[in-house]
C-alpha cells in the first residue's frame, strides 16, 4: 500500500506544481486569478465502513479553486482601457456565446465595437438619439464616430452689476462711442446651420425713471457689429435696493441670415441683474446653442457610461458598460483567453450598471494587474518540490523493505 500511497503523493504534487507554474506563468497577465491545488486524502471503505484505526491510502487533488481576490491598477495610455475595482466582470459576447472577464483591455474594431484581444464584445447598455441610458438586456456596445449636429441657440442667461454710480450719457447711443454707453458684454449665439453669431449688449443709463424704480437703463445690441432693432432693445428698471423690477425676460431677435431663417428669437434671461455701487462687471453668461461637432475621442466614467467628447465642446453619453457578478465566482468554469463561463455550480449572472448593487466601479485609462504574488508562487514552488522528493523517498524506503523482505533466506 505504500507504492500507492506514495504514487499519489507524486501525482498530488506533480499537479500542484503544475498549478504554481501556471500562476508564475500568468503574472503579468491582466486579470488573471491566482489559483491554488485543494487536496483530500483517501481512505479505502468496506462494505461496513473505514475502521477508526484505518490507514489512508494517499491523497488526491479535490480542486483547482481560483482566488477572485482584487487585483492592483496600473494606469494606461489607453482611454479605452477599464479596471474593474471591487466585485463584478465584464460581460462580453464571442459568437454568441457569453463569456466573462476581468480584462479590461479593449479597442474598438472597424464596425464601432468595442472588443477585446480574442475578439470578443463588451456588452453593456446602449443609450438613444438624445444620450438617454436604457437599463434592460445587455447588447453589444457599438460607438458612432459621426458629427454632433448643431443646436440652435433659444435662451441666454446674464448675471451682472450696472453701477450705481454711472451718469446719463450726454450724447445720443453709439457703438463707437463709449460715451454713449456705461457697460457692454458679449454672448455668442449659434444658428440652425450651426454658425455663431456675436451679440454684444450696451447698458446705458435712462434719463427717463420708470414709475416706483430707483434708476432706470436702456439695453442695446448688435448681431455681428449690425444694429439690432428696436432701438433699444428694452428697458431695465431697479428699485432703492439695485433689485431688477422689470425688464427680464427679454425676446431679441438676431440677425441670422436668409438661408438659416432670417431672424432667431432668443430668450434673453437678465433676472440676476443688480445695480449696486460699485464697478460694472459680468459674473456668469450661458447659452443653450452650440455649433457642430466632430468626434474627438471617447471617456469611461466610474459609472461605466461611455462618453462622447467632440470639438465644440460637448459630450454624449453613447452607452454604459454593464458588470456581472456571481454568488459563487468560484464555480465559473476557465475557458482560457482570461475568460470564464456560466456554470450551475457559479449560479446565474446577477447584471447591472457599475456601483449599483454589490458590482464594483470602473476606473477609466487603468487595468487590473494579476493577483498572483510572484515572491510567494516561488516559495511554494520550493515546498511543493520538497514535497515530491518526500512522496518518491518512500517508495524508495518501500522498494528496500520489499527487497529485504525477498532476500530472506
Amino acid at each position: 500500500m505504500s507504492f500507492q500511497q506514495g504514487l499519489s503523493g507524486l501525482n498530488a504534487a506533480s499537479k500542484n506544481l503544475d498549478v504554481i507554474g501556471n500562476n508564475v506563468a500568468n503574472a503579468n497577465t491582466v486579470g488573471a486569478k491566482v489559483a491554488r491545488a485543494e487536496f483530500a486524502d483517501m481512505y479505502a471503505a468496506s462494505l461496513y465502513g473505514t475502521a477508526s484505526n484505518a490507514v489512508g491510502i494517499g491523497t488526491q487533488v479535490a480542486a483547482v479553486a481560483q482566488q477572485f481576490t482584487q487585483g492592483d491598477i496600473s494606469a494606461t495610455s489607453n482611454p479605452l482601457d477599464v479596471a474593474i475595482n471591487g466585485p463584478g466582470f465584464f460581460r462580453m459576447s464571442q459568437g454568441g456565446v457569453t463569456e466573462y472577464t476581468r480584462n479590461g483591455q479593449f479597442k474598438m474594431d472597424k464596425d464601432g465595437y468595442l472588443i477585446n484581444a480574442q475578439g470578443a464584445r463588451l456588452t453593456g447598455f446602449q443609450a438613444d438619439a438624445t444620450g438617454n441610458i436604457a437599463i434592460g438586456a445587455p447588447s453589444d456596445i457599438r460607438l458612432t464616430m459621426g458629427d454632433i449636429a448643431p443646436k440652435v441657440t433659444t435662451e441666454a442667461a446674464l448675471q451682472l452689476n450696472l453701477d450705481s454710480r454711472s451718469t446719463v450719457p450726454t450724447v445720443p447711443f453709439a457703438v463707437a462711442d463709449p460715451r454713449s454707453y456705461s457697460g457692454a458684454t458679449t454672448v455668442s449665439t449659434f444658428d440652425s446651420l450651426g454658425r455663431e453669431h456675436s451679440v454684444a449688449l450696451y447698458f446705458a443709463k435712462s434719463p427717463t425713471v420708470a414709475p416706483g424704480a430707483a434708476a432706470t437703463w436702456n439695453l442695446y445690441g448688435t448681431a455681428d457689429g449690425a444694429s439690432m432693432t428696436p432701438s433699444p432693445l428694452g428697458t431695465l428698471s431697479f428699485d432703492t435696493r439695485g433689485a431688477l423690477m422689470a425688464g427680464s425676460p427679454l425676446s431679441i431677435s438676431v440677425p441670422v441670415g436668409a438661408d438659416a431663417g432670417g431672424t432667431q428669437p432668443v430668450a434673453l434671461d437678465l433676472s440676476r441683474l443688480t445695480q449696486f455701487g460699485s464697478a460694472f462687471g459680468v459674473t456668469e453668461l450661458t447659452q443653450n446653442g452650440y455649433a457642430s461637432g466632430r468626434l474627438a475621442g471617447f471617456a469611461i466614467g466610474s459609472d461605466g457610461v461611455v462618453q462622447a467628447r467632440y470639438s465644440n465642446g460637448q459630450s454624449r453619453p453613447q452607452a454604459q458598460v454593464a458588470l456581472a457578478n456571481f454568488v459563487n465566482a468560484q464555480g465559473l468554469a476557465p475557458l482560457g483567453g482570461n475568460a470564464w463561463a456560466e456554470t450551475a455550480t457559479s449560479g446565474q449572472p446577477l447584471v447591472g450598471a457599475p456601483g449599483s448593487g454589490n458590482l464594483g466601479l470602473l476606473q477609466s485609462g487603468a487595468v487590473e494587474n494579476s493577483n498572483i504574488d510572484l515572491t510567494a508562487e516561488l516559495v511554494n514552488m520550493i515546498t511543493a518540490q520538497r514535497v515530491y522528493q518526500a512522496n518518491a523517498q518512500t517508495i524508495r524506503t518501500q522498494d528496500q523493505v520489499m527487497q529485504t523482505l525477498v532476500n530472506l533466506r
